[in-house]
């Protein structure tokens, strides 16, 4: 059976279910990342910016008692966002091959087609069933960036406190856990917006406005994922010279999630980029006890922070990929008029 789902009114048994397929994705297609939680998950599904929408349908299996409900063995959600769908779909490892995982992407397309939408994305992780699933349904490969991992109990500690102080005289490091202070906001956007065409995929774009970005911190929060941010203040103009963003998602406390590392054209080349980065290598370390790894994604083209990556640590882990189509091509290939 599948219908149309709201996280918010669902109950403890579905999102723990949930729950289970998604771990059971995990082992089975990404058996290094750390299974989730159930902390803050049903804010995580159902907590999105203003003026986006997401729409879930779950898919549960016949009921083998009277009163149960059905295990959920698969799940899918659409989030409208500027001018696409972005999707993504969950099958139980042992639901594939089923036509299931269609059936839930068509549900999506419809809507995504009647709400008037012309494309829909998705992030595709290389080396899994995925790949293949969304290239037989019709996407195209856009955008490709590389996940690297870093292990927190093989950091050099000493030589990682060096990397922090590596940087240029006329700059200060700051360290704000929650989010930059408002009096930042406006520093904070502008140093974004000027790198803003730059390592940046469509699925999940930074917020540049000073509102937005003020939406955005405080979206993380709704749903359980706590932001770190380490600034380069250029001391003679006051200006955000660097910034770098990590998350810590109650849903999954050991592995952090690296978000922007920018800094500003004016002020490369002084050592910037690797010293916010080590600096909030070692804010973590006591911040976030439970933390274990960190994760970031960096386009193949970025050979410099690429570099700087490898420098603190971090590994090649895959490719992690964007796809789209044209929804309503979508929509007739997997439902077409008889």
């Amino acid at each position: 059976m599948v219908r149309e789902w709201d996280p918010r009114t669902a109950s403890s048994a579905e999102i723990a279910s949930l729950l289970a397929t998604l771990n059971a994705v995990l082992a089975a297609d990404l058996p290094q990342d750390p299974p989730w939680r159930e902390a803050s998950l049903r804010e995580y599904l159902a907590e999105v910016m203003p003026g986006e929408r997401r729409i879930s349908w779950i898919a549960q299996a016949e009921p083998t008692a009277p009163g149960d409900t059905g295990e959920v063995i698969g799940q899918v959600h659409v989030l409208l966002l500027g001018d696409i769908g972005v999707l993504e779909v969950l099958v139980h490892p042992s639901a594939r091959r089923t036509g299931l995982g269609r059936d839930l992407v068509l549900r999506a397309a419809r809507r995504v087609y009647q709400e008037g939408f012309r494309s829909i994305g998705v992030e595709v992780v290389g080396d899994t069933p995925a790949v293949g699933f969304y290239e037989s349904l019709g996407f195209n490969r856009e955008y490709v960036e590389t996940r690297s991992v870093l292990d927190l109990t093989a950091v050099d500690w000493a030589e990682l406190a060096e990397m922090a102080t590596g940087i240029s005289a006329g700059y200060q490091l700051q360290f704000f856990p929650g989010g930059p202070p408002d009096d930042l906001i406006e520093a904070y956007a502008r140093a974004k917006a000027e790198v803003r065409d730059v390592d940046d995929g469509e699925l999940r774009p930074s917020s540049y406005d000073p509102e937005r970005l003020r939406d955005s911190l405080d979206t993380l929060h709704r749903r359980g994922m706590k932001p770190y941010i380490v600034l380069a203040r250029h001391e003679q103009s006051g200006e955000v010279a660097g910034l770098t963003e990590v998350v810590v998602p109650a849903q999954h406390p050991t592995r952090a999630d690296q978000y922007d590392t920018i800094v500003a054209q004016d002020h490369r080349g002084y050592g910037i980029d690797r010293a916010i980065k080590a600096r909030m290598l070692l804010e973590l370390r006591s911040a976030e006890p439970e933390l274990i790894e960190v994760q970031t994604w960096n386009a193949q083209a970025n050979e410099a922070m690429l570099k700087v990556n490898a420098e603190l640590g971090y590994r090649p882990d895959r490719d992690w990929c964007e796809y789209s189509v044209d929804v309503a091509e979508l929509v007739h290939r997997l439902d077409p008029p008889r």
